[in-house]
């Protein structure tokens, strides 16, 4: 039978896009950098620095889920080569890429979008907002010490659950309706962070605030926390876009794709409640 493969299968996105696969009856290969299994989903070794993990990831399979896992910068040099592994197999390409790249062929990510498009292989591009599961995963300690300390301004975004971007992802992977299309992913409403930290302050009970950095700030307390300098310095150069508000933009994407409306950020904070406690 025919298989999926999902890399990033241990994350934010990738867990959720596992599970739904599987949901709908699917042979699902799970990738990470320890190869664990997820339920009945084979756990493969993938490793983006070492393409001697790419042609076992890949076999028996016909089409894949590429993203770039957190922690990396170098998603130009990183993604190519998969999409290159991916197109000598025939294998059709759901690619996760980052909104607003395509407004400059010259921004890494787009020409990894370039890169797939002239593959010659089917392709779906779904370009994700703000996840706002970043609130209990990269901001948690911040939440945890009563404030959201970020160099956003006044700038708001669509922050988009990962739920949405699973169901979306496992939507296109399972139909060729989508193919060869582009779709950026947004929440159905935009907020700023001090609205963000109001819902959060609310839902939680006690004080949460946002706090406007500077960049420089920012890196530096990135750094503090052992964060790798060209990671902090990746970090902080993406709440530029967010600064200048081209990240409040909604799209009815996930709609389009999964035929249920994106969840709301007050129903992420309801689901999540615990993770931000």
């Amino acid at each position: 039978m025919s298989k999926v493969l999902v890399l990033g299968a241990s994350g934010n996105v990738g867990r959720p896009l596992v599970d739904a696969l599987l949901a709908k009856g699917e042979q699902v290969k799970a990738a990470s950098r320890s190869g664990k299994s997820f339920g009945a989903a084979e756990g493969v070794v993938f490793d983006y620095t070492d393409p001697s993990t790419f042609e076992p990831a890949f076999d028996g399979v016909d089409r894949a889920y590429v993203m770039l896992a957190g922690g990396y910068v170098e998603s130009k040099a990183l993604l190519i080569p998969v999409i290159e592994a991916a197109a000598a197999r025939n294998v059709k390409v759901v690619f996760q890429s980052v909104l607003g790249v395509d407004a400059d062929d010259s921004i890494p990510y787009r020409q990894v979008e370039i890169a797939l498009e002239n593959s010659g292989v089917p392709y779906v591009i779904l370009r994700p907002n703000w996840f706002s599961a970043n609130f209990h995963t990269y901001w948690k300690a911040g939440i945890d010490q009563g404030v959201i300390a970020v160099p956003a301004a006044e700038g708001k975004s669509s922050f988009i659950d990962v739920r949405d971007i699973a169901e979306s992802a496992a939507a296109v992977l399972t139909t060729d309706k989508f193919d060869n299309q582009a779709f950026n992913l947004t929440g159905p409403e935009a907020f700023s962070y001090a609205e963000a930290a109001a819902k959060i302050s609310a839902a939680l009970g006690k004080p949460v605030h946002y706090q406007a950095m500077e960049d420089g700030a920012f890196c530096d307390m990135l750094k503090g926390v052992g964060v790798p300098a060209d990671y902090a310095e990746f970090l902080t150069s993406i709440f530029y876009p967010v600064r200048e508000g081209w990240t409040a933009g909604v799209s009815e994407a996930v709609q389009v794709l999964t035929g249920k409306p994106a969840r709301s950020l007050d129903t992420y904070i309801k689901d999540h409640l615990a993770d931000l406690a």
